[in-house]
């Protein structure tokens, strides 16, 4: 099976599932359908799926002519709504929020290069450069519609049956539950990575809600959204944590997705993302050894292109477990989204090689892939930018999750009004 694998004749299960962005139990499913029907592999009896199917599936996904785009979720805001941010990174989140309409009264970060990128760009923003723990957020108590912030998934140590705000002491989602409290918004946005699902078996999201529910906030169902479906050309996920503070009866809809799948190529070239080609800017470099290896990698290809020695030697221990990992030793092809960013484009094992350059991205192409604008000028070395853009939250997915604040808002002002 090993050498058919090599010879790109097949997928397994788990490198189907991840190279088409579904569920195992998905691709069963279309199997017992017959919409991707599994195949004996004739070396090992092995159930595995043709490449020839799979790749042909994801060109359908992809091709924006098979779907005529009809989904808008711009809603414009009846009145100025404000937003206070926390964890703002470098932006990203923000910049979606402000194109979607929102007004950022604050925004808190710890990094003093992501400070630097935020002022720089966006000088009248009032910029809380420092620990979350030194700030007291009392004076905009009642003053501002909307908190956010993409705290870090941290475990928490229980007291009880029901986990309370006092209980999560010493990790940034009470600092962020405890902002919510001193700020009283109308809502709390959080966001974080699809992670939070399963961690600690689903405690942690558990703990996160009943802690907003004890300081007064309903929590909406929790989704997690490819940022692929919202105009971004990067199969990333984030998880939106929405609450509704108790006394208002309004409702959130998430944003829909859209049918257009943007690619590699609508990042970096001229067309219907951007209208110039990417600018010129600095990147890393692989060193010599890593270059022999991607050398061999053609686009749209990873480790297992490589030759059975070099596979083995490159992996490692890695090579013997299970699992497709898809992303490693991977060279992007111009006709799909990019895999999702790391904060550091030429760590080992976490490749993401450009189409026709044996190289990893330069900081402006990171930038597109992330939808950020390009006059975005992020401030630091070469590795602090890096980290920036790969912790930031995609522009175009913000927005769109903007026009939902935007929408519920509108509802929620409405309802004040008529009481």
């Amino acid at each position: 099976m090993l050498d058919n694998l090599v010879m790109k004749k097949y997928y397994t299960l788990a490198e189907a599932s991840e190279l088409l962005g579904k569920s195992k139990e998905t691709l069963r499913r279309w199997d017992r359908e017959g919409k991707l029907v599994a195949v004996r592999e004739p070396m090992s009896n092995y159930r595995v799926y043709k490449k020839e199917h799979v790749d042909d599936l994801f060109s359908n996904f992809i091709n924006p002519s098979l779907e005529i785009e009809s989904v808008s979720n711009f809603t414009k805001a009846k009145k100025k709504y404000s937003v206070l941010e926390l964890f703002a990174g470098a932006g990203g989140l923000a910049i979606g929020l402000e194109q979607a309409g929102l007004n950022c009264v604050a925004l808190n970060e710890i990094d003093k290069w992501a400070c630097q990128t935020l002022r720089k760009n966006r000088p009248h923003w009032n910029v809380l450069e420092g620990d979350i723990k030194k700030f007291d957020f009392n004076k905009y108590k009642d003053k501002v519609d909307v908190v956010t912030g993409g705290f870090p998934c941290q475990a928490f140590s229980y007291a009880g049956k029901k986990l309370g705000l006092a209980d999560a002491r010493g990790t940034l989602f009470y600092e962020f539950a405890r902002v919510v409290k001193e700020v009283n918004p109308l809502v709390c946005i959080g966001e974080n990575v699809r992670g939070l699902l399963s961690h600690d078996n689903g405690k942690t999201l558990e703990g996160m809600i009943s802690i907003l529910d004890e300081i007064g906030y309903r929590v909406v169902p929790v989704q997690v959204l490819k940022a692929l479906n919202y105009n971004v050309p990067q199969k990333r996920e984030r998880l939106i944590l929405v609450g509704i503070r108790k006394d208002i009866e309004a409702n959130f809809e998430y944003p829909k997705p859209f049918k257009k799948i943007y690619t590699l190529k609508d990042a970096l070239k001229k067309g219907a993302l951007y209208d110039t080609n990417v600018p010129k800017s600095e990147g890393a470099k692989y060193p010599k050894s890593k270059i022999e290896v991607m050398n061999l990698i053609p686009p749209k290809g990873y480790w297992r292109d490589l030759p059975i020695d070099l596979q083995k030697k490159y992996m490692g221990g890695s090579f013997y477990l299970g699992g497709g990992k898809t992303g490693i030793a991977r060279r992007i092809g111009w006709d799909e989204p990019c895999l999702t960013l790391t904060c550091s484009p030429a760590q080992k094992q976490t490749e993401r090689c450009h189409p026709d350059e044996t190289r990893p991205f330069t900081v402006r192409e990171y930038a597109r892939i992330q939808t950020f604008p390009d006059n975005w000028d992020f401030q630091g070395s070469l590795a602090n930018q890096y980290k920036q853009i790969g912790n930031a939250v995609p522009v175009n997915l913000a927005k769109e999750v903007g026009f939902s604040i935007i929408k519920l808002l509108n509802e929620i002002y409405k309802e004040l009004k008529l009481k």
